[in-house]
């Protein structure tokens, strides 16, 4: 019988669909029995289909012969492939999925993590043996393949929030979907997630806000994956559409919350901006009548110098522990590099906000 259904949207994935399937036939402790996996081809124009369909055995499963077994023609796991006939995003191909299951239980995976050998085995167990968990998340590690700068601050950076800076006393946090499970019943009666969302946008917020309603988002340290971050431009790019449309729910729920934001996350986007806002307008003043300065003729206002400095110190709050973990992991230039990264993405975040209240103008 069925206990754990998998379900991954793949949209040319051609290059990491292999490694997660390959890290779920590794893991321990799980009876595979018990689990299936459902990748749902998003319309995908790559050879994502062709690759998982060559090397799926014959009665549907995931076969041992993958990893130079000689058993090749036992199962490690049921794998299912269901082909969309055009994109309609990961929100829509999780839904898709999840209407094909099995299980008692859900488990969403992006396309390109991979699956610590413990993971699946803390999953089961925790719904197992406790009747009243609903939903679960966890987190992706922080260490990088890569050695380049921004992958690093960024798996850094979301290692701390979740596992530095989180408030014990919320009681719930944000349904990940690069790895996140829940109640089938449960995902069911929530309709699953919202997939007007044609992009992975805020579709995990929304959903998460629904079940918040009901039941506990439970966060699990244990329930690790892994993810090779992308460079800074994509990465800002997400930040600001995903600040656009999480604004347009804000408006409708007018509070911060820890699933997207908390009121300290948004004063200190706040205080990046008029950080970023102060020194721009100094330098031109500098610049403008450096000799006058230079000369004594010309000094700044003490009030304005404070108030800058002020600001700078709210800020620095608001991001010192993952600045102190920064240095720690990396040293004092990686956490001085991470200073002025972190305010440029403040700077996207905030410009996603302000388009969308400008929008709904």
């Amino acid at each position: 019988m069925i206990f754990l259904s998998i379900v991954i949207p793949a949209y040319n994935c051609q290059n990491t669909i292999i490694p997660l399937l390959s890290s779920i036939a590794v893991s321990k402790r799980v009876n595979f029995r018990e689990i299936e996996v459902i990748v749902v081809d998003d319309g995908s124009k790559d050879e994502t289909v062709a690759i998982i369909s060559s090397i799926a055995s014959r009665n549907g499963g995931f076969s041992e012969a993958h990893f130079g077994s000689l058993h090749a023609s036992h199962p490690l796991f049921q794998l299912k492939i269901i082909s969309l006939k055009k994109n309609q995003g990961p929100a829509h191909a999780r839904n898709v999925g999840a209407k094909y299951a099995k299980g008692e239980v859900l488990i969403f995976f992006d396309s390109d993590v991979v699956v610590y050998k413990n993971t699946l085995f803390e999953v089961v167990r925790s719904f197992k043996s406790d009747p009243d968990l609903f939903a679960l998340t966890g987190v992706w590690d922080k260490v990088q393949k890569s050695r380049d700068f921004f992958p690093k601050f960024k798996a850094l950076r979301d290692w701390s929030y979740w596992i530095n800076e989180r408030d014990p006393r919320n009681y719930y946090y944000l349904f990940s979907t690069r790895v996140a499970a829940i109640r089938r019943g449960l995902f069911y009666r929530l309709g699953g997630f919202d997939d007007t969302y044609k992009a992975a946008l805020v579709e995990d917020i929304e959903l998460t806000y629904r079940i918040a309603k009901r039941h506990a988002v439970v966060f699990d340290p244990k329930v690790i994956v892994s993810h090779e971050f992308e460079d800074f431009a994509t990465v800002a790019k997400k930040y600001f559409w995903r600040s656009y449309y999480w604004s347009k729910i804000y408006r409708e729920r007018k509070r911060f919350d820890p699933v997207a934001t908390t009121g300290k996350e948004a004063l200190t986007t706040i205080s990046a901006a008029l950080l970023v806002m102060m020194g721009i307008f100094y330098l031109l003043v500098f610049i403008m009548n450096y000799k006058l300065i230079i000369m004594g003729k010309i000094s700044f206002d003490s009030l304005i110098l404070a108030s800058l400095f002020f600001i700078l110190l709210v800020h620095l709050w608001g991001v010192r522990k993952f600045l102190l973990f920064a240095a720690k992991e990396e040293g004092v230039v990686f956490a001085v590099k991470s200073f002025f990264t972190g305010i440029a993405l403040y700077l996207m975040i905030l410009s996603g906000a302000a388009a969308s209240f400008l929008s709904n103008r």
